[in-house]
């Protein structure tokens, strides 16, 4: 029995709010893995938004690529994870790219608050991933539940 996810499934998934894991190649160590906000929409790309000049920003700028996981933390279990290359990196808008992403994780409420807060913020960059490589698994279809 397949576990894996359709096309349409596991980029609805991954369009679903989830925070996401990303991993960013390191020279010398292990990858950095660290939580983060994303954006994604079916057909598209994958968005992120961090400081330039953040270990994390200076690792993607190298790198050139990412993956990225994201999960269910409850039963059935079922992940979508994503690797592929940068295509684009560019300053992050406050109202294009900044707002909606923290709207979409707190709510339009405190997604303004914490906008605010961090309104002063500078050198926060939009990166854009075109995924490559899919990796899905969705346990509900062995179990026959969703």
């Amino acid at each position: 029995m397949a576990l894996t996810m359709t096309k349409e499934e596991r980029e609805a998934f991954l369009a679903d709010v989830h925070v996401a894991v990303i991993s960013v190649a390191e020279d010398g160590h292990g990858p950095l893995v660290v939580p983060i906000w994303y954006s994604y929409e079916p057909g598209g790309e994958v968005r992120i938004i961090t400081g330039r000049t953040s270990r994390k920003g200076k690792l993607l700028e190298r790198a050139g690529r990412f993956s990225l996981c994201v999960q269910t933390e409850t039963l059935p279990y079922k992940y979508v994870s994503v690797e592929g290359p940068i295509v684009a990196v560019e300053a992050a808008d406050l109202e294009r790219d900044r707002r909606p992403l923290a709207r979409r994780y707190l709510g339009t409420e405190l997604g303004d608050r914490h906008i605010e807060s961090t309104r002063d913020v500078v050198g926060n960059v939009l990166v854009r991933m075109r995924p490559e490589r899919w990796l899905t698994v969705d346990y509900a279809k062995q179990y026959g539940t969703r």
